[in-house]
């Protein structure tokens, strides 16, 4: 059996209503957790990327990719191993502003776990991480002690190491349709 390792994938879509209900239901017929999602912008008028993150073998990937590719609306998908992309994720972190009068030295785990403070109000004090998953976990394991009231994490963002313009894929995709 294969070995199993993360893989992130970019969908390039258009921006339709109900697109990223069809690009997820290709993961749930194949079995497949999604580890983490996000949708956003990017820099072509209506054009969005889905980056996905899922655990699984190379060779069921490489089909769940062909798959996507199929859905109408899909412009291009790409597949990458983690040694392939620059990618992140940010965390935020809601803890009591009690920590202070605990002699907790706040500010000095700040500028060890390069992170900064977004806010201070009154019950509480809001800080930001980005980093990988690893990373912004051990913030949280040195803070939930201390006061954690909330914390939460996004999705990945990636973006591939070596890589031609998405203007020219969507070219080429344009290309291959005129024969």
């Amino acid at each position: 059996m294969e070995e199993k390792k993360n893989f992130t994938i970019s969908v390039v879509t258009e921006n339709n209503i109900g697109l990223l209900n069809h690009v997820t239901i290709v993961f749930t017929r194949r079995k497949q957790n999604i580890l983490s999602i996000t949708a956003s912008e990017s820099k072509i008028k209506d054009i969005y990327t889905y980056t996905i993150v899922v655990k699984t073998e190379k060779n069921l990937i490489d089909k769940i990719a062909k798959q996507l590719q199929k859905i109408v609306g899909v412009h291009k998908v790409f597949v990458y191993e983690d040694k392939d992309i620059i990618y992140q994720e940010i965390a935020l972190y809601k803890i009591s502003t009690k920590i202070r009068k605990e002699g907790f030295h706040l500010e000095d785990i700040i500028r060890k776990q390069h992170a900064r403070i977004l806010g201070i109000e009154e019950d509480y004090i809001l800080i930001e991480k980005t980093g990988h998953k690893d990373e912004t976990e051990e913030l949280l394991r040195i803070l939930e002690p201390h006061g954690l009231l909330q914390f939460i994490r996004s999705g990945r963002v990636a973006i591939a190491k070596p890589m031609k313009p998405l203007e020219e894929h969507l070219q080429d995709l344009e290309n291959a349709h005129e024969y």
